[in-house]
C-alpha cells in the first residue's frame, strides 16, 4: 500500500504503482485541510451568495441560481454530460496512476470535497474496481473534463469499470467490490473532472519508459563502443567539463564507470593505429546527455 502525500510523492514511488499495480491511499494527517475546505463548500452552498459551481450552473449558466435542493443532481447531471470521451479503453495501469493523481490533487486541501469521496477512490484502488477510461477527449490543459469524467461516473454507480478482469456496468463493479456508491455534494462533481490527472499520467508513462530507455541505451552504448573494440578517450571528463553540460557530463562519468575494467579494452590499448572511432560511438556523451536533461526537465515539470 502507497501512502501519497501531496507535494512530496516521488515520481519513483508513482512509477512503482504504475508498474506493479499497487493500492494507494492519501496520508491521513491531509484530512483535516480536507475536511475544512469542506465544510466551507457547504456554508457556501447554504448560504445566499452565488458561489460558481456550488449553487450555479456552468459556463454560459453561471448566473442561473441553483436551489440547494437540486445540488445533487446538479453535481451528477455535470458527470454524466461530460461522459463524451471516444476511443479504445486507456490501458488499467495508466487509468489506476490517473485515480492517484486525482489523490494527490483532492489531498491538497483546496478542492472542497468531502473525505467519503477521497476513500472511495482510495477503495477503488485497493479493489481492483478501474473505470473505463476512454483514450480520446481531452481539452488538454482546460482540463482533462472528459475523461475524468468517465472516472467519476463509476463513483456515481453509472458508467463502466473493470474488475476481476471483466467489464462491467459501474454500479455492479462496486458491488462486487463490496463499495458503495456517493452521492455527491457541492462542487464535487466539478471537482473531481477539473484537473489534468489524465494528462499527466500519459506523461508520466512517457517518461517512465524514456528513462528506462535511457538507461538501456547508456549500456547498449557501452557494449557498442566495446564491440567496435572502441576508444574511451572521448569519455575523459576533461573534455566535457569544459561545456559544462550536466546530462553530457553524467554520462560521460557513467560510461567510463560501466567500461572500467573491461578486458576488452584493455586488450587494444597498445598497438592500435586508428586515429578516431566513428562519430556515432565517440559523441555519445553529447547525444545521451542532451536527451537525460530533457528528460531531467519533464521530470521537474511533472512533479509540481
Amino acid at each position: 500500500m502507497l501512502t501519497l502525500t501531496p507535494g512530496s510523492t516521488t515520481l519513483d514511488a508513482l512509477e512503482t504503482l504504475w508498474r506493479h499495480g499497487d493500492a494507494a491511499r492519501l496520508d491521513p494527517s491531509f484530512r483535516s485541510a480536507v475536511d475544512t475546505a469542506a465544510a466551507r463548500v457547504r456554508a457556501a452552498a447554504n448560504g445566499t451568495d452565488a458561489v460558481y459551481g456550488v449553487n450555479t450552473g456552468f459556463g454560459k449558466l453561471a448566473s442561473v441560481k441553483i436551489a440547494s435542493a437540486d445540488t445533487e443532481t446538479l453535481q451528477r447531471n455535470l458527470i454524466l454530460s461530460h461522459c463524451c470521451g471516444v476511443g479504445e479503453a486507456l490501458d488499467l495501469a495508466a487509468a489506476r496512476l490517473m485515480m492517484a493523481l486525482k489523490l494527490l490533487s483532492l489531498g491538497r486541501g483546496a478542492s472542497g470535497v468531502r473525505w467519503d469521496v477521497i476513500a472511495l477512490i482510495e477503495g477503488m484502488l485497493e479493489r481492483g474496481v478501474t473505470p473505463v477510461i476512454p483514450s480520446q477527449g481531452s481539452v488538454g490543459a482546460s482540463g482533462d473534463l472528459a475523461p475524468l469524467a468517465h472516472m467519476a461516473a463509476v463513483m456515481i454507480g453509472a458508467g463502466e469499470a473493470f474488475h476481476d478482469g471483466q467489464r462491467l456496468p459501474g454500479a455492479e463493479a462496486l458491488a462486487r467490490a463490496g463499495l458503495t456508491p456517493v452521492t455527491l455534494g457541492p462542487k464535487e462533481g466539478l471537482a473531481l473532472i477539473n484537473g489534468t490527472q489524465f494528462s499527466t499520467a500519459l506523461a508520466l508513462v512517457g517518461l517512465f519508459d524514456g528513462w528506462r530507455n535511457a538507461r538501456a541505451a547508456l549500456v547498449t552504448g557501452c557494449l557498442s563502443t566495446d564491440a567496435i573494440m572502441g576508444s574511451t578517450a572521448p569519455l575523459q571528463p576533461e573534455i566535457h567539463s569544459l561545456r559544462g553540460h550536466k546530462g553530457q557530463i553524467e554520462v560521460a562519468t557513467a560510461m567510463r564507470a560501466l567500461m572500467d575494467g573491461s578486458v576488452i579494452r584493455e586488450s587494444h590499448l597498445d598497438g592500435d593505429t586508428r586515429v578516431q572511432d566513428p562519430y556515432c560511438i565517440r559523441c555519445q556523451p553529447q547525444v545521451a546527455g542532451a536527451c537525460l536533461d530533457l528528460i531531467r526537465q519533464a521530470g521537474r515539470t511533472l512533479e509540481i
